[in-house]
């Protein structure tokens, strides 16, 4: 392995840090400079290796961790290419004046509302129908019954998928006491925003009741929806909405893509 180790910080040099993290951190200050721009290919790994002077393993090391980190895309027998930056979507929770669910995709997509985005609308962008599967008694369907008041064989349940940036940002799953579920409404590629549209097949208005936030590692199902690695950390938005008589309509499951997105809680007005 050569000298010539990257220095170009005092972090960088901190005894007891692996080489190839040295290197992944002088080339993320080269992204950050703009010296490689959003979509730019990096250099292959044998100029890299000769640059820093370091073998070719550690090269490969160093990109694998920017890769990990959503900074660069390995595209096999073509290259490596720096990602665009990521949308960052702040879905803001007023607990004084969001009574009325009007749904989140008015606050999670741009020019939405509050909340919402100021990047742009890019075409594609928006909620989508992706399956009406069926309630099994599954895990996450027992959970849904348990919140509901009723049991998994009352319950209908819709999944979708809110894109934002021209790329899946948000898997959802909704389950309502009632059904069969318009087949129109559960259309696969169906766009528009499911809550309200429930709520009109339903004949009911709807009101917060809960919500909860959390965090899971994203599944195989998950995964493969929003377009990220097995095992990437989601956020998740959960909680029921009820009548205004309070009784139990909606039970809300959201997994959110936790590089683009964030909750806010505001306590004074703004």
């Amino acid at each position: 392995m050569g000298t010539n180790q990257p220095s170009s910080n005092e972090t960088a040099d901190q005894p007891g840090v692996p080489v190839y993290r040295r290197l992944a951190r002088r080339l993320q200050e080269r992204i950050d400079a703009g010296a490689y721009p959003a979509g730019a290919r990096l250099p292959s790994e044998p100029e890299l290796s000769a640059e820093f002077g370091v073998n070719r393993l550690t090269v490969r090391q160093a990109v694998a961790e920017l890769e990990r980190a959503a900074v660069v895309e390995i595209r096999r027998g073509v290259g490596t290419f720096v990602r665009p930056p990521a949308v960052r979507v702040s879905i803001t929770v007023d607990p004084r004046s969001q009574r009325f669910d009007l749904g989140s995709v008015h606050a999670a997509l741009p020019d939405g509302g509050q909340g919402g985005g100021r990047e742009g609308r890019a075409p594609g962008d928006g909620e989508f129908v992706v399956a009406a599967p069926a309630v099994t008694g599954s895990a996450e369907d027992a959970e849904a019954a348990r919140r509901l008041g009723r049991t998994p064989q009352e319950l209908s349940r819709v999944d979708s998928v809110i894109r934002l940036g021209g790329r899946a940002r948000a898997a959802c799953s909704y389950w309502v006491p009632f059904g069969p579920l318009p087949a129109e409404l559960v259309r696969p590629g169906r766009p528009g925003n499911l809550v309200p549209a429930l709520a009109r097949a339903a004949g009911v208005e709807l009101e917060y009741d809960w919500r909860a936030f959390g965090a899971v590692g994203a599944d195989l199902a998950d995964a493969e929806l929003l377009g990220v690695p097995p095992g990437t950390a989601l956020l998740v938005r959960e909680g029921v909405s009820c009548t205004p008589d309070g009784t139990p309509a909606l039970y809300v499951r959201r997994r959110i893509d936790g590089s683009s997105a964030r909750f806010v809680l505001h306590f004074r007005d703004r």
